[in-house]
């Protein structure tokens, strides 16, 4: 009987995790669009590319730091108010866990976490040993007296922690008093059908109808959920990655321009929307063979979204982290490497010559898109980002 009860409260607690973790990734999917949207509107800003999970677990870890509305406030971000603290937490950390593991989806996903605090902070010890089990976050301490060498320091650990992928998180730092979260990722999918290989070459990609870069494209043709949104002028496509556990979605207007129309109509809702509307259709692909290195001061930006306590020097009560009010959040790196080729598994040749493949529709990827990486289990956003300006040499004019 007492071993029963035993099971019985283990199974209930893992329900209760699990229940907690959906619900968390349907609030982080939410968080996605609203950052992304307050992102998208900052001028000059080019390739944006977050990862929602993280930052609902770098939220999660301000929650954990704070006391009183600083920490009430967090939930209020995350859309999460009615959840209880030790529930936030190990939802969290389950949702990470769950969808960013490599071995079991057949991705690559370096995610590296540290918490920087002045040379004059002292970590305390429980918040250093949940932080660590909640979310694998280091702690470390960082003298801006020299911040040439600070940043220097910063920059070569996120190279270290993705194998040189990520070269650089940030050249300058403007606040230097108060406490630092750096993310650091690589990123690489593994297409549930790889391209092939020799089917690369060089092609134009519009930046502008003024401005072109040459890139490397790779083309297949292939059956794939497939939409096009004729009322707003654009196609949708979702292509699955390996073990099918999770899908690249690209949203690509049907010509060259600004991204802002499309990032208007971008919501849950409408989201929701296109991806019903997927159907499986042969679909001539050709896209770009890119890797983007993108970072991200997010502080303003969560600030925006309603995280105003954390960041004020003020009003911050981090006193969970060192013990003393004497913190608060001044910078929020978020920082990613991320590279789609033309690696996957092996090409199901057996629909060639079917009439499932005849008059395939064409997404032809020459112009700016924005692209999402979703999990197909939680619907969590695990990527949100655009492409505007891949690496590459200015083509000349034509005549």
């Amino acid at each position: 009987m007492w071993l029963a009860n035993v099971v019985a409260l283990c199974l209930l607690a893992v329900a209760i995790t699990s229940a907690d973790k959906q619900l968390l990734a349907d609030r982080s999917a939410s968080l996605a669009m609203n950052l992304y949207q307050n992102m998208a509107k900052e001028k000059g800003l080019e390739n944006i590319l977050i990862s929602p999970v993280v930052v609902a677990s770098s939220l999660g870890l301000v929650a954990l730091g704070g006391k009183a509305s600083t920490a009430s406030q967090v939930k209020t971000v995350l859309s999460a108010d009615k959840v209880k603290d030790e529930q936030l937490h190990a939802g969290l950390a389950e949702l990470l866990t769950d969808v960013s593991n490599s071995t079991a989806r057949n991705v690559t996903w370096k995610i590296s976490n540290r918490l920087y605090g002045p040379s004059s902070v002292n970590f305390a010890d429980a918040f250093v040993q949940t932080s660590k089990k909640h979310y694998n976050y280091e702690h470390s301490k960082i003298n801006f007296r020299d911040k040439r060498s600070a940043v220097k320091s910063i920059n070569e650990w996120a190279s270290k922690s993705t194998d040189g992928k990520l070269p650089e998180v940030t050249k300058d730092v403007d606040k230097t008093d108060g406490a630092m979260i750096v993310n650091a990722m690589f990123f690489k999918p593994h297409w549930d059908q790889q391209f092939h290989h020799k089917m690369v070459d060089n092609r134009g990609f519009l930046v502008s109808r003024s401005y072109t870069v040459s890139v490397p494209m790779m083309h297949r043709t292939g059956i794939y959920g497939f939409h096009e949104d004729t009322k707003n002028s654009l196609y949708v496509l979702s292509m699955p990655l390996a073990h099918k556990m999770s899908s690249m979605i690209f949203i690509m207007p049907y010509h060259v321009e600004p991204l802002e129309r499309l990032e208007k109509l971008l919501s849950r809702k409408q989201l929701d929307t296109w991806l019903s509307s997927l159907q499986e259709k042969a679909v001539a692909i050709s896209l770009p063979k890119v890797s983007l290195e993108v970072s991200h001061n997010l502080q303003k930006h969560l600030g925006e979204l309603g995280l105003t306590e954390a960041v004020d020097k003020t009003k911050a009560d981090l006193s969970n982290i060192s013990g003393k009010k004497d913190l608060y959040l001044s910078n929020v790196f978020h920082a990613s490497a991320f590279e789609w080729d033309t690696e996957g598994n092996a090409v199901d040749t057996s629909i060639y010559g079917s009439d499932k493949m005849k008059n395939p529709k064409l997404f032809y990827a020459d112009h700016p898109f924005i692209f999402l990486v979703k999990d197909n289990k939680t619907n969590s956003i695990l990527f949100i980002g655009r492409l505007v300006r891949p690496k590459g040499d200015k083509m000349r004019d034509e005549l």
